[in-house]
């Protein structure tokens, strides 16, 4: 028996990997956010699978369902929306885990920055302008931020900012990031990304949260923030250039 921890991407169903879905499809237990993992996702579950909606459950009640599971020999397809990577909330589903001798493995899906780049249509870094991301969150309303981490530290730096977890407070992360970026950079903010109902704004610093707040965008989003979003002049990278495709060393070379 194992518990698979699986990423089942952002939202829309076929961005769901191939390996994803053969777990799923063999596995007899299903845990899941049900206002985060879209139903066609669950379809791809074996007839007579349990399927347990964990959006109103806690850690412990989480735990016993993958324990029991376990007691049983049964495996399970634990989804997460997004990547488990980051703001999955899984690891202190794995530690619980070892702690019980549960053998557990991560598959991973699609993120939900991926996707929101994806739909503004944009590459997060360009040669000369940014080659930098800094995915991070607001603390206020969830667990407070570490030492160092505090995002006018962070905006300082001047990279491509992406925030998960934080459009509810909009008003007050522009007025963290204008000091570093100023009024004028640009901004965008996308709203469920790959679902249907997706929304994307675009601004800048000094209008995304009145656009943000007008469109009535409160949840399930992602703010980006950075040159690159606005940024058509900026040089080739060297990975294509003719000096390095004709040099015949084989080495691989970065951008």
């Amino acid at each position: 028996m194992t518990v698979h921890f699986i990423g089942a991407g952002p939202g829309a169903a076929d961005l769901l990997t191939l390996r994803a879905q053969r777990l799923i499809a063999h596995s007899s237990v299903c845990l899941y956010a049900g206002a985060l993992v879209p139903t066609e996702v669950l379809a791809h579950a074996p007839p007579g699978a349990r399927l347990v909606d964990t959006q109103h459950l806690a850690l412990d009640e989480i735990v016993a369902q993958l324990q029991a599971a376990h007691e049983r020999g049964e495996d399970v397809a634990r989804l997460h929306s997004g990547d488990l990577s980051i703001y999955s909330a899984a690891g202190e589903q794995m530690r619980r885990l070892d702690e019980l001798g549960i053998p557990w493995d991560v598959t991973p899906g699609v993120p939900a920055f991926a996707a929101a780049a994806a739909a503004l249509r944009q590459e997060l870094t360009l040669p000369g302008v940014s080659q930098t991301v800094i995915l991070t969150r607001h603390g206020d309303r969830a667990t407070p931020l570490p030492d160092g981490e505090e995002l006018a530290s962070l905006a300082a730096h001047g990279a491509t900012l992406v925030l998960h977890l934080a459009v509810q407070a909009i008003e007050k992360i522009v007025a963290l990031l204008e000091p570093a970026y100023g009024p004028a950079c640009p901004a965008a903010v996308v709203a469920r990304a790959s679902w249907p109902d997706e929304v994307v704004i675009r601004g800048t610093l000094s209008t995304i949260a009145g656009a943000t707040r007008r469109a009535g965008i409160r949840r399930t989003a992602v703010i980006v923030v950075g040159r690159v979003l606005a940024s058509r002049e900026f040089c080739d990278s060297h990975l294509y250039s003719s000096m390095r495709v004709r040099g015949g060393d084989g080495e691989e070379v970065g951008p």
